[in-house]
């Protein structure tokens, strides 16, 4: 008789798990920040699909179909999948995808990056819509927390002046209104490029040497080369005191992790990093 309740049990525990599965939405990831956030709030088995980037850059789903580039992807592995969401960073690359996505009836989920409180709202909804609400909230509480505490630990010292290289050549730097740019302000640096407009502005190195950064932040790829390439003018402050710093690239993913891109971002601010 036991052994009769526990096969019962059993039986009514796959049987549950199987509903369960059924219930999951299908979705299909089009940038890595996403892929991130999804993995960050344990919603690994409702992945059905993802781009190349995250596939290569993330062995968790490198198994996973994949379904073209960031701004190639391909209508037709996208729709054989059967998604019921396509989570995708909006972009004039992407427009005419969303577009036949939806014709098609399938469900699409535009999700800007672009500034702080974009990173925040990306974490939430995405939550809400694979069923990990909570998970999601306690992601975007540590992260709101880090950054409280890190702009206090900054309030009272003189702010760093400071340039967050993206690419050397041609030089892109971060500018006013990312979410780089609120982690350099919490970090307890003045951001040289904010004069810019643009989030993400292409930069004259004439700007950049009469900029005079006491630090240079590179996360151009690779960092194995951010202080050779500086190295070519020692006349920039940065370089003449050994301030150059490189840094991970996965500090500037707008993903889930903020509060750990902030935490390194400020040692380097500070000069308690290692310089490369």
């Amino acid at each position: 008789m036991p052994a009769r309740r526990s096969a019962v049990c059993l039986l009514l525990a796959l049987a549950l798990a199987a509903r369960a599965a059924a219930d999951l939405p299908r979705v299909v990831a089009l940038s890595p920040s996403i892929t991130a956030i999804l993995l960050a709030l344990d919603a690994q088995a409702s992945l059905v699909g993802v781009d190349e980037v995250s596939a290569r850059v993330e062995p968790r789903v490198r198994a996973l179909p994949r379904v073209g580039g960031l701004f190639n992807p391909s209508l037709e592995a996208i729709v054989a999948l059967q998604p019921s969401l396509v989570a995708l960073v909006p972009s004039a690359q992407q427009r005419d995808l969303r577009e036949r996505l939806e014709s098609l009836g399938i469900g699409v989920l535009a999700l800007p990056n672009i500034s702080y409180e974009d990173v925040l709202n990306s974490i939430a909804m995405l939550g809400e819509r694979v069923g990990r609400s909570a998970a999601a909230r306690a992601r975007v509480s540590a992260i709101r927390a880090a950054f409280r505490e890190a702009s206090a630990q900054a309030q009272g010292r003189a702010r760093v002046r400071a340039v967050l290289v993206l690419q050397r050549e041609p030089l892109y730097v971060v500018g006013r209104g990312s979410f780089l740019d609120a982690m350099l302000d919490a970090a307890g640096a003045e951001n040289l490029a904010r004069g810019f407009a643009d989030p993400y502005p292409r930069a004259s190195l004439e700007w950049l040497i009469a900029a005079a950064p006491d630090v240079i932040l590179d996360a151009a790829d690779p960092a194995a080369g951010a202080s050779a390439h500086w190295g070519h003018w020692p006349s920039l402050p940065a370089v003449a005191a050994g301030r150059v710093e490189a840094l991970d690239r996965a500090i500037t993913i707008p993903g889930p992790y903020l509060d750990r891109s902030l935490a390194e971002l400020a040692r380097r601010v500070r000069g308690s990093g290692s310089p490369q």
